[in-house]
């Protein structure tokens, strides 16, 4: 039998490989457009980070290779450009004509790309082939890309994301979509995922249409966001152009085929992306771009086709991803909403449990998602995120489904359990459980989709945590119900919620028992869920301190407006981000904005209930609140990279230092604000000496001498502002204890003798302004390379952290240690980072 297979990725040499092993008398010919075959595409995200390092891993076989262990002859490099089934014959682009017994599609899909003003730029890619991943890595890493813009939000974008951002770069995901992975995951748990990928540093932005791409950045209709490098993650088309007029049906371009991959026209099968196949709980036609589809109906195809009587039984959907280290994904079956919407009485559970024993080293949580049909019980579905093993918690789902198991049936399955593997009861059991509990009405529960939207308004919220957590919630302590809830009518609405929803719903059993008719626990409690209480009058304290260390100050003439502060480095933002803050004022605060005096921004007039949505409208266009509490406080510079005087590129300097220490040690509790200022030279425009750690850029003068001539009127003197420099027996004398390094005086000489000049930093330390105000003393020595300063504002900042006592300034610590002892600690000492790091520190700053 003459068998031609078009396209040799996954499902193609799957089928042409079982073939030859079925049957060693077919003659099986692939033919395919590209110069590979069979290579691993899931892998190539991977290869783009180093994960991979090297790319031949990525081809699992090459065409000779492949030949010569299967018998199959490849012909590459061969693309199809019609077929004519009457004559049952392939044209290709070289002009050769080929004739089959039986014709196998199996074409792919290729990366959708939108037809948009700048998609085909150089620095815009696709990433569907090997060939793709290389020039990725490649121009990565030969221009120096900083900030990536990822259009697509599913599988493939999220795994490029991470991937990137593991080289170091910033990183903005963007899609059209309401939510991350969309109609893969429902949206409470697409909701969970985004704010954890937020966490991770990466940054996704729903709602949003790409419309232009220029050389440096992308506009969408939410804002432009800056981009060395953008990968268009768009989704896929099957490849199937070229079967225009062979009558062959279709679907948005998608081959027909049965279940035994047979299309309409006899002798004409289709597998692999360029086909549609069939959900396996509702029978309608599915589109499956999943390398494990293809391999399992090329696999299929060649068995039916060598005679034996075998079909494929329907996709579930299942897929896997990690969406960066320490959290993966997975789903099968049916979401939520899709159960609805294909007619079945769908009801879910959420929950957070541990992934192995708690107690293990490395245990973690999953949070899972589990749907059944509310009248039947049958599993539906499950959705899973969490740092350990998502894939068996889906895979043990998988094996339900196609059972057709209720819940009930896996209640009492062996699973496997040890402590590093598994908890004793299997977590994919438990979830079974609480479903179970729900459907038949011991749980009374919202789910964090019915919390969003809105379902529990009208219920007060009881915060059973083990202690208090929810601001503006009454507190009940699991011991003391009966005294908590004496005065409360029965049939009050009560929300009962803690850390992970266990815990309420044992307080609901307990309030069941003593007559409470109207309680609901929520599920996933705070860890799935931002529980906020709505306060009636003024905003409790701790409230108002909560959102004081994100940022917000409390404006005294209000009880519930603050002023937002916003983060700049250095006092500088871009146009770009100029805009941004010009929209968040308008559309959140008063309309005006003001400036501290550590160059940052205050949004003015912020209502209480806009202060989380103007965070989270910053936070998508790559701004921050804070500058407030017991930590490195943002970094102020002088403009001594611009300025005539400047000695140093304060610009740059005071970037790193936020970077590293702002942004780095933004977790790092202190006793106190730490306040940095980096000045460009000794004029000290932005009073470096009165901050608790300032540098001044200094060019440290090295005098020939030899070369002075005693001049009656020397253009030294003369050009020093500080007049220490003098002619003392004929020669230039400068007391280098008094000079303060300006460099005012370089080249001043004719007969060169202020020529050569070491540049360095003066680092003061302990200064402060305020209701007390302190002169920060320089360091015995210039710091006279960046890493050097780098180390010794890393030390000043730890031994502030180690040995200063809670509610003091570091002006404070210094004076009580004595300046020698913190000045050898600083310049000659090896400071413990790990211990002091690991040191339980209380804060004492009020602002």
């Amino acid at each position: 039998m003459n068998i031609v297979i078009l396209g040799g990725v996954a499902a193609g040499t799957k089928a042409a490989a079982k073939l030859m092993r079925q049957d060693r008398s077919n003659n099986v010919t692939i033919y395919t457009k590209s110069k590979d075959i069979s290579y691993a595409g899931c892998g190539l995200p991977y290869y783009i980070s180093g994960l991979i390092s090297d790319k031949e891993s990525l081809v699992v076989n090459t065409p000779e290779k492949f030949s010569s262990l299967t018998g199959v002859n490849v012909k590459t490099e061969m693309e199809a450009v019609s077929v004519n089934p009457s004559e049952k014959s392939v044209s290709f682009k070289d002009g050769s004509l080929v004739n089959y017994d039986k014709l196998i599609i199996a074409t792919g899909a290729n990366p959708v790309v939108p037809e948009i003003e700048g998609a085909t730029l150089s620095n815009v890619f696709t990433l569907r082939s090997v060939d793709d991943a290389v020039a990725i890595k490649r121009y990565i890493e030969e221009n120096n890309v900083k900030k990536a813009v990822v259009v697509g939000a599913s599988f493939i974008g999220l795994e490029v994301s991470e991937n990137i951002k593991a080289k170091g770069i910033d990183v903005t995901a963007i899609d059209m979509a309401s939510q991350v992975l969309p109609g893969l995951f429902d949206p409470d748990m697409a909701l969970y995922i985004k704010k954890q990928l937020s966490k991770a540093g990466i940054k996704v932005i729903n709602n949003s249409k790409l419309e232009a791409i220029t050389p440096v950045s992308v506009k969408t209709d939410r804002g432009t966001f800056d981009s060395d490098i953008v990968i268009l993650a768009l989704g896929v088309k099957p490849s199937t152009a070229f079967l225009a007029g062979t009558g062959i049906e279709m679907e948005k371009g998608a081959i027909v085929v049965d279940s035994q991959q047979k299309t309409n026209i006899p002798d004409i099968y289709a597998v692999g992306d360029c086909a549609l196949v069939t959900n396996a709980l509702t029978n309608k036609r599915a589109y499956s771009a999943m390398g494990s589809t293809a391999n399992i109906t090329g696999r299929i195809l060649a068995k039916s086709l060598t005679g034996e009587n075998i079909s494929y039984r329907g996709c579930l959907g299942t897929a896997v991803l990690r969406l960066f280290e320490g959290l993966n994904a997975g789903r099968t079956g049916l979401t939520e909403k899709a159960a609805l919407d294909e007619g079945y009485d769908a009801i879910s559970v959420s929950l957070v449990v541990d992934d192995k024993a708690h107690y293990y080293p490395g245990s973690g949580n999953f949070v899972i998602k589990l749907v059944a049909d509310k009248t039947s019980h049958k599993v539906l579905g499950i959705q899973v995120v969490g740092p350990g093993s998502v894939d068996k918690i889906v895979d043990s789902t998988v094996c339900a489904i196609y059972m057709g198991a209720k819940l009930e049936d896996l209640d009492s399955m062996d699973f496997s359990y040890a402590p590093p593997f598994s908890t004793a009861i299997n977590p994919l059991v438990q979830a079974a459980y609480v479903l179970e509990n729900k459907i038949n009405g011991t749980l009374d529960s919202f789910t964090p989709y019915e919390y969003l939207m809105g379902k529990a308004n009208g219920y007060k919220v009881i915060d059973v945590n083990n202690a208090p957590t929810i601001l503006g919630a009454i507190f009940a302590p699991f011991d003391k119900l009966e005294e908590v809830f004496k005065d409360t009518p029965k049939d009050e609405k009560l929300l009962l919620v803690c850390a992970r929803g266990r815990k309420s719903y044992l307080v609901q059993n307990r309030l069941k028992a003593m007559g409470f008719t109207a309680t609901k626990s929520l599920e996933g409690g705070v860890s799935l869920n931002d529980v906020k209480v709505k306060f009636e009058g003024a905003i409790p304290p701790q409230e108002v301190r909560r959102v004081k260390a994100l940022g917000c100050l409390q404006d005294k003439r209000y009880p519930d407006v603050f002023n937002v502060r916003i983060i700049t480095r250095n006092g500088k933002i871009t146009a770009e981000e100029q805009k941004t803050i010009w929209e968040a004022c308008e559309k959140f605060g008063s309309g005006e904005i003001t400036m501290t005096t550590r160059l940052t921004l205050e949004v003015q007039g912020v209502k209480y209930e806009n202060i989380q949505p103007l965070i989270d409208f910053l936070k998508e266009r790559g701004l921050s609140t804070g500058g407030t509490g017991s930590l490195v406080r943002p970094v102020v510079s002088c403009k001594g990279t611009t300025c005539q005087y400047g000695l140093a590129d304060t610009f740059a300097l005071s970037e790193k230092l936020h970077e590293k220490f702002y942004v780095g040690y933004h977790g790092v509790t202190l006793p106190h604000k730490f306040k940095i200022a980096v000045g460009g030279c000794p004029n000290n425009c932005v009073k470096p000496n009165l901050n608790d750690l300032g540098i001044v850029g200094q060019n440290v003068p090295v005098f020939d001498t030899s070369k002075c001539k005693g001049c009656k009127v020397c253009q030294v003197v003369n050009s020093c502002p500080i007049k220490i420099a003098k002619v003392v027996d004929g020669k230039l004398s400068v007391d280098p204890n008094e000079c303060n390094n300006c460099s005012r005086c370089k080249g001043k000489c004719p007969f060169k003798v202020t020529e050569e000049y070491m540049p360095g930093y003066r680092v003061y330390i302990g200064g402060r302004w305020g209701k007390k105000i302190a002169h920060g003393l320089p360091l015995t020595r210039i710091i006279t390379s960046e890493e050097e300063l780098m180390d010794v504002v890393e030390k000043a900042i730890l031994l502030f952290r180690d040995e200063g006592k809670t509610g003091e300034r570091f002006a404070d610590t210094v004076a009580r240690l004595g300046f020698d002892y913190v000045n050898d600690k600083l310049l000659n000492s090896v400071i413990d980072k790990d211990a002091i790091l690991h040191k339980d520190v209380k804060g004492g700053a009020t602002c």
